[in-house]
């Protein structure tokens, strides 16, 4: 999951419950065959071990034959465990430091820095491999406690190397001003697995909203 100034790609995040696992399993394998998908974050807040275990068992199958990325939220332990290829940190979680000593050099760490670009270069300092600003956008997936503005990404991209992810009420009919404003990767959630058209034709539309924001940067 790596992705230069010129490139910007898909990053979906699951549902916060999966009830039917193997009912998620083959609709996330119809989405990640509409388009180019460059990391999943199998994001389940509270839930027990095992359950988390069984997702990355069952979804990492599915990400990994198609080269996408996956990563796990808020459990560096789990991600070492379970060969997760890495690890999402909040705010209010282990520090970015402690969570690279946790899942060691070869596993990516990435951080929530909201709405703040001293936030993102403490992460960038402490060995994140992106951070994540947001959000952009009203969002039921999760409190949201500040609202960015696009042009944090674009000063981002203009003063640092490090990847940067935009995150927050994403869909495919917002999403490329934050491709134009310089989002490395798009994060989405509820924009995919609520789409109307179904979570394929929503990864479909992404991409192209994607590709329609780069020709304009």
């Amino acid at each position: 999951m790596t992705a230069k100034s010129a490139d910007c790609r898909l990053y979906l995040i699951t549902p916060p419950r999966l009830d039917d696992l193997a009912a998620f399993a083959h609709v996330l394998a119809g989405a990640l065959d509409a388009g180019d998908v460059a990391a999943l974050q199998i994001r389940l807040k509270d839930a027990p071990d095992d359950v988390i275990a069984a997702a990355v068992e069952v979804l990492g199958v599915i990400a990994r034959s198609r080269d996408v990325a996956v990563i796990l939220n808020d459990r560096p332990d789990l991600a070492a465990r379970l060969d997760c290829d890495g690890v999402h940190v909040g705010q209010d979680d282990l520090s970015c430091a402690e969570a690279r000593r946790i899942v060691g050099p070869g596993r990516m760490v990435g951080v929530t820095c909201h709405d703040s670009r001293h936030l993102a270069m403490e992460a960038a300092e402490a060995g994140a491999d992106y951070v994540a600003f947001g959000a952009f956008f009203p969002t039921t997936t999760k409190e949201a406690p500040t609202t960015a503005d696009p042009e944090i990404l674009s000063i981002w991209q203009e003063t640092m190397s490090l990847p940067c992810v935009a995150i927050g009420g994403i869909t495919a009919d917002n999403a490329a001003g934050l491709a134009t404003a310089g989002a490395d990767f798009i994060a989405v959630s509820a924009g995919v697995w609520e789409h109307p058209g179904g979570p394929a034709a929503a990864v479909k539309a992404l991409n192209a909203a994607i590709a329609e924001g780069l020709a304009a940067r």
